[in-house]
């Protein structure tokens, strides 16, 4: 009974002492791992985490700060001061024969004063330039939004069909070696030519520079990935799916939609129009006069001690109307009025200039598209019989019936089919995605 006892203590303690060791190991296992991203998710990290989208982020936080300090100056300005004077010489005075000494030796003054400006028609437009500042701001951060969802798409994409085309150099190179092995058993029998056996073996050698660019070519798209993600380059990730997974959309049916008012570089300049608008109202504004209010309470002594016990304040107040009225300043109002027509003028140009070029981009996009979905069709319908060709090439050759260029050229085939497709595929993804750039319509939100 005691060495069951026993045993079943033994039992207990490995098992305790195991179970740390197994944990470790899982947690390893799970680091070791590369962090798998589909695109959605590589969105919502680059749009959180991305450098540059933080910036913009923060620019609109610094236009909302400026445009409360506009909005300050509709408040009265209120402050306080004190001045203390000491005569080292004072003034002397020479009137009839007397010398007369004015002043005292030391003059202590303090009060409170305050400024509201009552009627101020350059300062009030002003303020909704503020406010077109702050909405530019906003609309520059949805343009960095964007162009982090463009880029990362691409990205994205880039590294599926670095994926897809080492998948295709692996298959040759593995198919490759498989035909060099037939040929060296049918060689070392007589059945081939020497000349057979070493074209085999150049087939290897050639076929296994492709695959190390293509693993090249995948490292280079996620490096390339994380950095846009704003992720440590150290950091092992890979992304989810292949290109095969995007061949649902590709239709022969495609919606052109040439509506721009979403169109972010568009808006900005909309907002850059309505802006040099109020920027002209407000050069005009400069003609109008103006009006302000100031009133001041204030504390003053005159003696010629130190001594403050003996001293006597004596307050006064005083309310203030200010206006001013422009009357001439040298052309200079003037010029500057002429100068905002200007370049409000430029900006109309831009815009409309700017606005063609986007459409004559939408129209190429959209040419490209239609030009990527039938090089898919064509290459998907090429695969199949590309692949069927080159079995029976292979078998062929196998049984003493063909030729192992027969071979070499359906290999060629196949390979540039499914090559074919994969760049279809993926040509047909950025052209959409640059597309929806321009209208605008991707979701940009985190």
């Amino acid at each position: 009974m005691k060495l069951k006892n026993l045993f079943y203590a033994l039992v207990a303690l490995m098992c305790v002492t195991a179970v740390p060791a197994v944990a470790q190991e899982n947690a390893e296992a799970s680091q070791n791992e590369p962090l798998v991203l589909t695109l959605e998710e590589a969105l919502k990290i680059a749009l959180s985490e991305n450098p540059t989208v933080k910036v913009a982020d923060q620019t609109i936080e610094v236009k909302k700060y400026a445009k409360k300090g506009a909005y300050a100056s509709l408040w009265p300005e209120i402050s306080a001061s004190a001045t203390y004077q000491r005569y080292i010489k004072k003034q002397r005075l020479h009137f009839n024969g007397q010398d007369i000494e004015v002043g005292t030796a030391n003059n202590i003054s303090a009060g409170v004063n305050a400024a509201l400006p009552l009627v101020n028609a350059q300062l009030w437009k002003s303020l909704k330039l503020s406010a077109m500042d702050v909405e530019l701001a906003v609309e520059q951060a949805r343009s960095s939004r964007i162009d982090m969802v463009e880029q990362v798409s691409k990205a994205f994409y880039q590294v599926l069909l670095a994926k897809d085309s080492y998948d295709v150099y692996k298959r040759v190179y593995d198919n490759a070696i498989e035909n060099h092995k037939i040929v060296e058993k049918r060689y070392s029998v007589g059945q081939v030519s020497e000349y057979d056996f070493i074209r085999s073996q150049v087939s290897v050698a050639n076929a296994e520079p492709n695959v190390f660019n293509a693993e090249n070519s995948i490292v280079l798209a996620l490096w390339q990935l994380k950095a846009l993600l704003g992720v440590d380059l150290a950091k092992d990730i890979d992304c989810a799916g292949s290109l095969a997974d995007f061949e649902a959309i590709l239709t022969s049916h495609i919606e052109m939609d040439g509506d721009l008012s979403a169109n972010s570089t568009m808006r900005q300049l909309e907002i850059q129009e309505q802006m040099l608008d109020k920027t002209l109202e407000v050069k005009r504004a400069a003609n109008i006069p103006s009006l302000a209010l100031s009133i001041g309470y204030n504390y003053v002594v005159m003696n010629e001690t130190l001594n403050f016990s003996e001293y006597q304040w004596n307050p006064y107040s005083v309310a203030a109307f200010s206006l001013n009225i422009p009357i001439f300043a040298g052309g200079k109002r003037r010029a500057e009025i002429k100068q905002a027509e200007i370049n409000l003028s430029n900006l109309k140009l831009q815009r409309e200039n700017t606005e063609r070029q986007l459409r004559t981009a939408l129209m190429s996009y959209y040419s490209n598209m239609l030009t990527n979905v039938k090089q898919y069709h064509a290459a998907a319908q090429t695969i199949s019989q590309a692949k069927r060709g080159y079995e029976i090439a292979v078998k062929r050759y196998d049984v003493g019936g063909g030729t192992l260029v027969d071979v070499d050229n359906s290999q060629l085939a196949y390979t540039q089919a499914e090559l074919t497709r994969s760049t279809a595929i993926y040509n047909y993804l950025i052209n959409q995605v640059s597309m929806t750039k321009i209208l605008g319509t991707q979701q940009v939100n985190e």
